[in-house]
């Protein structure tokens, strides 16, 4: 997209047509390119027209909510499928959860960024080759390799998504960078949905008992879940028609929590050595370590992710390096544990998942951590912290892969 403005700077009806062709996009690129083009008068009045924000929300066009509304239904509808065809909810919700809410996000970036056929068949084919393999594996309740591809699945159809995202950009890292901003965008659309939801599930089922109906069963049986279901898309198609609602959201939340987050980690690391508890013996303490880790991970992430399209202050950029140091620590600690486990207890699929998943979290941690002090000390553009982060998103995804596909035929399915 930048190109394309670039090329089409002097020409005023090609740059319109692109812009109506892909407003979002054009804005997304457009900012960052603005502060070299500062200057010509079209590209002021483009500033000018595109920073200026209306008081209206932009609901989209009628075709836009019928296929929102016919992909929400499908999402209801296949959440409901243990209840019309008598699956077992035990068996279904655990290997298919991801299939309730991914596949219509796929459809939905697929036709609205117009996706080739040829990307469209690989999503669709690598999909249905996660459908069928995730059905096929042996129901067997303790086995810890079919959990393990059941988790690792849902991050295979993220990674879908996020080609479906990208599209016919796969090498743009400002493309993967705006993948990541949409997530952290989602969560916080989410959260404001189901709190809405919840107060007016509350308040419906209450007005309806105090006139003497129990619709209570009824309401959380159909409504609610079905609404759950619709919630990432409605979230997606609200985000992606107006990025106004929480683009400016996201960036105060992780501006305001890391600096907390980074004090937090300090107190509980010091805390932890008083405490007499450790990771090495203690599983459960090692599982909230490593979703501590996660979290912290995330939150540095969706941070960077906004940073191209924001000004950062020196203070910030250390407060993120300083996080990043802290919780390249926590790692260090969480894989010595993991692998003082392994050597009392010997492998097993979690280890190894974990002990996998923690290596590669270590190593991109340290190459974040690298270009978070050169563009603290002034060495480096902030570009470049995106650049680290994106460039090593597929490795996450090849051990992805390996754990969901792989892991049962080497482990035996045990």
């Amino acid at each position: 997209m930048k190109d394309k403005i670039l090329t089409h700077l002097n020409h005023p009806d090609k740059l319109e047509r692109l812009y109506r062709a892909n407003k979002v996009e054009f804005r997304k690129a457009f900012g960052p390119l603005y502060p070299q083009l500062k200057g010509n008068t079209i590209a002021d009045c483009w500033n000018e027209r595109l920073s200026y924000e209306g008081d209206d929300l932009n609901w989209g066009s009628p075709g836009e909510w019928l296929f929102v509304i016919g992909a929400s239904l499908v999402a209801a509808f296949t959440a409901k499928l243990p209840k019309i065809f008598a699956i077992s909810e035990d068996f279904f919700f655990p290997r298919n959860i991801g299939f309730v809410v991914f596949p219509v996000l796929i459809a939905y970036f697929a036709w609205k960024y117009k996706l080739s056929v040829r990307k469209i068949a690989t999503v669709v084919f690598a999909g249905l080759v996660g459908l069928v393999f995730i059905n096929y594996l042996p129901d067997m309740k303790t086995s810890d390799t079919l959990q393990l591809s059941c988790i690792h699945l849902v991050l295979f159809l993220w990674a879908l998504l996020g080609f479906t995202f990208i599209g016919n950009e796969q090498n743009n890292m400002e493309k993967r960078l705006a993948y990541l901003k949409y997530n952290g965008d989602l969560v916080v659309m989410t959260a404001v949905m189901a709190i809405a939801g919840g107060l007016m599930t509350a308040i419906t089922i209450g007005l309806f008992k105090v006139i003497g109906f129990d619709i209570q069963a009824f309401y959380f049986e159909y409504i609610v879940f079905s609404g759950l279901a619709a919630a990432p898309l409605i979230g997606t198609f609200l985000t992606q028609t107006n990025p106004q609602l929480v683009g400016k959201v996201s960036p105060v939340i992780a501006r305001i929590f890391s600096p907390l987050v980074l004090v937090m980690l300090v107190i509980y690391l010091t805390a932890m050595v008083f405490s007499g508890k450790d990771p090495y013996n203690d599983r459960a303490f090692l599982l909230i370590f490593n979703v501590l880790l996660i979290g912290v991970m995330a939150l540095i992430f969706f941070s960077v992710a906004d940073a191209s399209k924001t000004t950062r202050t020196r203070a910030e950029n250390w407060v993120l390096f300083l996080l990043s140091g802290i919780t390249a620590i926590v790692n260090v600690i969480a894989l010595s544990a993991i692998l003082f486990r392994i050597s009392e207890w010997g492998i097993t699929p979690n280890r190894l998942a974990v002990l996998g998943s923690n290596v590669l979290i270590l190593i991109h941690l340290l190459l974040v951590f690298r270009q978070l002090f050169r563009v603290a000390s002034g060495k480096a553009e902030l570009s470049a912290i995106g650049k680290s982060i994106c460039s090593y998103l597929p490795v996450y995804v090849i051990w992805t892969i390996i754990v969901t596909f792989i892991f049962p035929f080497i482990f035996q399915f045990k």
